[in-house]
């Protein structure tokens, strides 16, 4: 049993490390249906379920001290690929798209939490704001908001059950519906000519960029990102807190903005910040599955369920807003997978349409990086009142 905290952190990482290798080498197994990023929150709940190390004043030291100082790093990198001004060039029909799609998951876990609020546990809404930060963005904003509300690890488990079982059924529902694309498009009655023109125009803008990244882009990367870090923990001290914006929620808050104005700066342009930040993901989701058990998910079924009912209201809200605003299913489709699936699906499901269109995913999914953290703690706050 381990019971110092470095070798715990160690442990942690390499685990993390090793799911990421045995992803690149065995891309057509298990990783082709359950992401990485799940496998090691699930093994690392395993490994603290075998009591493979303690809770010590040491281990818990560590694993407050290493979450609470790489998360507003791994915020930052992250959003380094998130330009402003590049996402505004999708136009407005799907930008419409995207908002549509976040704003009906909101309503739906508003709708679904209210509805069932009686059959849940205590406080199921602090992991019900994580996951739709996660459904709005991606798993760093859940990490994010997770943080921000203190949710136990134990609680984490059935966000991301929601989010690995109800988003995989959802991917396959997106993908099997492509066939039907005309269809739907004679329904709502929209003109599809300039996707094909956007697409173009960003495949063009982004073989431009450089994506080799080399020793002094870490370096320059790394030492910006626990510089703006250190400066917001700082800051953070010093503002006005209640029990809903902590000090890690000022954090938080001030990254953000750190990083989408980074976006705009030459600092963007320098590649690595992409491999960075999931690396300090992998970490966190690791260290957040070492303080959950398995015994801790015993109302899994219900929170499954409930994850369904999430995306029915939200598909039913964006096909009435796609017949109303002419919307096609290319924009529909890939807006909730942006919000749902993030920048690992996205693109996937761009590109079964067009390979051309393939920027256009991408770009709607770093949207998702921008609003997930706001929008995530906006439900949370709903869900508290209710």
């Amino acid at each position: 049993m381990i019971t110092d905290g470095f070798t715990y952190v160690a442990v942690i990482v390499f685990f993390a490390g090793a799911v990421v290798w045995a992803e690149k080498v065995f891309k057509g197994t298990v990783f082709k249906y359950v992401p990485a990023v799940v496998i090691i929150y699930f093994g690392t709940m395993l490994l603290s379920t075998c009591a493979v190390w303690e809770k010590t004043d040491d281990v818990n030291l560590y694993y407050h001290l290493t979450k609470r100082n790489l998360l507003p790093v791994m915020i930052f990198l992250m959003l380094l690929r998130c330009d402003v001004r590049k996402i505004i060039t999708l136009g407005p029909r799907m930008l419409l798209g995207f908002f549509t799609a976040s704003l009906s998951i909101m309503l739906g876990f508003i709708i679904v939490y209210a509805s069932l609020k009686g059959l849940y546990e205590p406080d199921t809404w602090k992991s019900f704001a994580a996951l739709s930060g996660s459904w709005m963005g991606g798993t760093g904003n859940m990490v994010a908001i997770q943080e921000a509300l203190h949710v136990p690890g134990g609680k984490m488990g059935y966000a991301l059950l929601m989010d690995s079982i109800d988003y995989a059924i959802w991917v396959m529902a997106l993908l099997a519906l492509i066939p039907f694309a005309p269809l739907f498009n004679k329904w709502t009655k929209s003109d599809t000519r300039v996707l094909d023109q956007i697409g173009r125009y960003l495949n063009e803008a982004q073989e431009k960029v450089r994506h080799h990244s080399e020793f002094p882009d870490l370096m320059v990367l790394i030492g910006t990102g626990l510089l703006i870090s250190a400066l917001s923990m700082y800051l953070a001290g010093k503002l006005p807190t209640t029990v809903f914006i902590t000090p890690t929620a000022w954090t938080v808050i001030m990254v953000t903005i750190a990083g989408i104005v980074g976006a705009m700066t030459p600092l963007a342009r320098v590649p690595g910040s992409s491999q960075l930040s999931n690396a300090s993901l992998y970490v966190l989701v690791g260290l957040i599955g070492s303080r959950a058990n398995f015994a801790e998910l015993t109302q899994a079924p219900l929170y499954i369920i409930s994850g369904f009912l999430i995306i029915t209201i939200h598909a039913v809200i964006l096909a009435l807003a796609a017949k109303v605003f002419k919307l096609d299913l290319f924009t529909c489709a890939v807006a909730s997978l942006a919000n749902i699936g993030g920048v690992a699906s996205a693109p996937i499901l761009a590109a079964a349409y067009s390979k051309a269109l393939i920027p256009v995913g991408v770009l709607m999914a770093m949207l998702g990086y921008i609003v997930g953290t706001g929008g995530g703690l906006l439900v949370g706050k709903i869900l508290s009142l209710l």
